[in-house]
């Protein structure tokens, strides 16, 4: 059970085995749900979310995904994975498809006009900025990330009071 908080990166995931049955986690789990007035705590079959309650959520709040797998009847592995709400997470990277799909476009455009002896410059310069925007969809993940840490690491620390006691 030993995650450094400090190694937390954009949707990290990591996996930690326990001397326990999956059952007592998951019950503990499920006991935190009405508990908690910090978090909410949603339990289905062997995945367990963990996130912040909708007064205190922002755009790119994040959540804590675990999966509980029985390895056998005394031990278990909880797999998580921290990232924002999957609605945002997906908007996030249909809007990388949709520049990749553009650069993929323009590229060919600007190959097929050159190889024409046509002009392309506007195709190049569709380019440039469709790299641009990928840059700047990048940074927006990394800052998030940044802005975010404390919150990761307040679902950290809420997950392994849960596993600790």
């Amino acid at each position: 059970m030993n995650t450094p908080l400090n190694e937390i990166v954009l949707r990290p995931r990591f996996k930690i085995e326990l001397p326990r049955a999956n059952t007592s986690v998951l019950t503990a789990f499920e006991d935190r749900k009405t508990e908690s007035q910090e978090f909410i705590v949603s339990c289905i079959d062997d995945h367990v979310f963990i996130k912040f309650p909708k007064a205190q959520q922002h755009f790119w709040s994040p959540q804590l995904h675990l999966e509980i797998n029985e390895v056998d009847e005394n031990n278990c592995i909880v797999r998580g994975l921290f990232g924002p709400s999957p609605t945002v997470w997906t908007m996030f990277m249909f809007f990388h498809f949709v520049v990749a799909a553009l650069f993929i476009v323009f590229g060919i455009w600007a190959y097929t006009n050159w190889s024409l002896k046509s002009p392309y410059q506007i195709q190049v310069i569709a380019l440039v900025i469709l790299t641009l925007i990928w840059f700047a969809l990048y940074f927006a993940g990394r800052v998030s990330k940044f802005s975010n840490q404390k919150e990761m690491n307040a679902l950290h620390r809420f997950m392994h009071r849960i596993l600790e006691a």
